[in-house]
């Protein structure tokens, strides 16, 4: 049953608080030490749905991951060839990043697999991720060509590949990378644009050998993973509706600590600079392979912007956020380059359109992006179409609104922030559950 949210105006947020663990970063872990030899720790592991498939997937693999008391997790590895065969279908839930990633470590062990998905993942586009790996050896099967349900059977070898990406994503190359510790010889991937590289930071890690250099990642073969204990930072895509909530309205001072600092995952913080938000970075420190610190939010008058390419990839999980500054902004503030978002849990670009426009804010919808004029929030009933990054953000917009804001189809926010509704209302949001 749906479950749909009534976001009333309210005064303003303040605290110091933390958000849950790198959803991108949770996925990896549980992937990487699966397969590395000895067991390692997870702290700060995401207890999202969407990383909680991951989990339960290696359960049926084979591999032994328990929760311990203090919350941490502990994964017992059984290195790169100690996967078992399921005859039970992988389900993915909502999680394109537990597909993608998957579909590449699967690709080259030595049994059959089924990975299917949800109504919403099994209409996401899937082609992308087969066409390299099939170039790698591998034999994968899409429905219709495109989609999951992914079929993928056992091959004899996986090849080392030289592969120029053709859209920028670390879903894309991750996949490739992790078929690519299975390869005959080492792979090299061509980016356009760096994407996020928690897979490579983690490999690293874990004493696996890939260099980057400037655009290009070469992985080298024949190598084995060793386990080490791992800290998730929070995560910046979850922090970024608090530190747009709290440049949006007025009197509000946030601090959240801990946040993950991963150069290629700031580009939102750059792009709210730009239109003027208070944002401060403080305590940057090493955490395990990442970087984190603390963020501190005052609120801002904001102005709209052209947001530059060199951003988009870096920003591509905030902009359903970031339309909602846009939409608070004085001006214009124009997208393009932005086609990805058609792609996501929904087509972010045109859900955003929609219910801006229920909102009473005036916008121009590309094909690659969007044009959005600032104004004041009316308030209205808005569709999420079941995307955790639209619900979160109206729920933000309704701080500011002038009428309260209906989202309807907000269940799946615990896909990557489960808690969201709570914290937001501890932080001073008037949002209620709605039974109608």
């Amino acid at each position: 049953m749906p479950e749909n949210y009534i976001a009333y105006p309210s005064a303003n947020i303040n605290g110091v608080i933390s958000v849950p663990g790198d959803k991108s970063i949770s996925h990896r872990s549980l992937i990487l030490l699966s397969i590395s030899r000895g067991i390692g720790n997870i702290t700060g592991l995401l207890e999202s749905d969407d990383c909680l498939a991951t989990l339960r997937i290696f359960n049926l693999l084979g591999i032994d991951i328990f929760k311990n008391s203090n919350n941490s997790y502990t994964v017992v590895g059984n290195g790169l060839h100690g996967l078992n065969e399921t005859n039970t279908d992988l389900n993915c839930g909502n999680s394109g990043t537990s597909m993608r990633l998957l579909c590449g470590l699967l690709s080259a062990q030595k049994f059959s697999s089924l990975l299917i998905g949800d109504e919403s993942l099994n209409k996401r586009p899937m082609e992308r991720i087969a066409v390299p790996l099939s170039q790698m050896g591998a034999n994968i099967e899409l429905k219709n060509n495109i989609a999951a349900p992914i079929k993928i059977k056992p091959v004899e070898k996986i090849l080392g590949i030289d592969y120029k990406m053709p859209i920028d994503s670390a879903q894309v190359k991750s996949s490739i990378l992790l078929a690519g510790l299975y390869a005959d010889s080492k792979t090299n991937i061509f980016e356009n644009i760096n994407t996020r590289n928690h897979t490579e930071n983690l490999i690293n890690f874990l004493g696996g050998k890939i260099d980057n250099n400037k655009n290009i990642v070469t992985l080298y073969p024949n190598q084995e993973l060793l386990a080490k204990n791992i800290d998730i930072p929070g995560d910046i895509s979850s922090a970024m509706f608090i530190i747009v909530g709290c440049l949006i309205s007025k009197g509000s001072e946030v601090t959240i600590k801990n946040v993950g600092l991963n150069e290629f995952r700031i580009g939102g913080i750059e792009i709210l600079k730009l239109m003027g938000g208070n944002i401060k970075v403080t305590n940057v420190k090493n955490y395990g392979p990442e970087k984190v610190g603390d963020i501190i939010v005052c609120s801002s008058n904001l102005k709209g912007i052209e947001v530059p390419s060199c951003h988009v990839a870096s920003a591509i999980d905030e902009f359903p956020i970031l339309f909602i500054a846009a939409a608070a902004a004085s001006g214009k503030t124009i997208l393009k380059n932005a086609q990805e978002l058609r792609h996501k849990e929904s087509d972010r670009l045109l859900a955003m359109s929609e219910g801006l426009k229920k909102c009473n804010i005036s916008n121009v919808l590309y094909d690659d992006g969007i044009e959005i004029n600032g104004g004041k929030i009316m308030g209205s009933i808005v569709d999420s179409y079941g995307d955790h990054r639209v619900a979160m953000s109206f729920a933000i917009a309704g701080l500011i609104s002038k009428n309260p804001i209906t989202i309807l189809d907000a269940k799946n926010v615990s896909t990557s922030f489960p808690g969201f509704f709570d914290l937001m209302k501890e932080m001073g949001l008037n949002i209620d559950r709605s039974n109608s």
